[in-house]
């Protein structure tokens, strides 16, 4: 599972202008702290991945696969005079892309086409709060699934 998590973090690092990619939910108890964890430069920008479900099939006798829900949530500082909401739709469907040029996370998985869904899915996209600062938010979610 940390192969998959790792090569999700590395596919949304490729993409230019990402931010800080972050293989887990990061907390903490004081804002300030809590901006560093997503800040790149002067604005907050960055990513966070986790597995919310896992589900195990045998399609037929001797075959049995583990599929794996993951979630990213990204966040950027809100700045309506900039424009930055199409800005972090166009880099969501960057990201997008990414996955879809790469179905199996460089071999680390067999596919990640699950019934109809193919790819990253964005679930959600909305303004947040994170640490005090008023952010752009995209929750996406992607399956993979693995035989064993």
């Amino acid at each position: 599972m940390d192969e998959i998590r790792n090569a999700i973090a590395a596919l949304i690092e490729s993409v230019q202008d990402a931010g800080q990619v972050h293989t887990f939910e990061r907390y903490a108890k004081d804002r300030s702290d809590m901006q560093v964890f997503y800040k790149t430069g002067k604005q907050i920008l960055g990513w966070h991945i986790r597995r919310v479900r896992t589900t195990e099939r045998s399609d037929y006798p001797g075959r049995w696969a583990r599929i794996y829900r993951w979630e990213m949530r990204g966040y950027l500082s809100l700045d309506d005079e900039a424009e930055t909401e199409l800005q972090f739709d166009n880099l969501v469907e960057e990201i997008c892309a990414v996955f879809r040029a790469d179905d199996t996370l460089g071999g680390r998985v067999d596919t990640c086409i699950i019934g109809n869904e193919a790819g990253l899915q964005v679930l959600e996209s909305y303004p947040v709060m994170l640490a005090g600062i008023l952010c752009h938010s995209a929750k996406l979610a992607l399956n993979t699934r693995v035989f064993l």
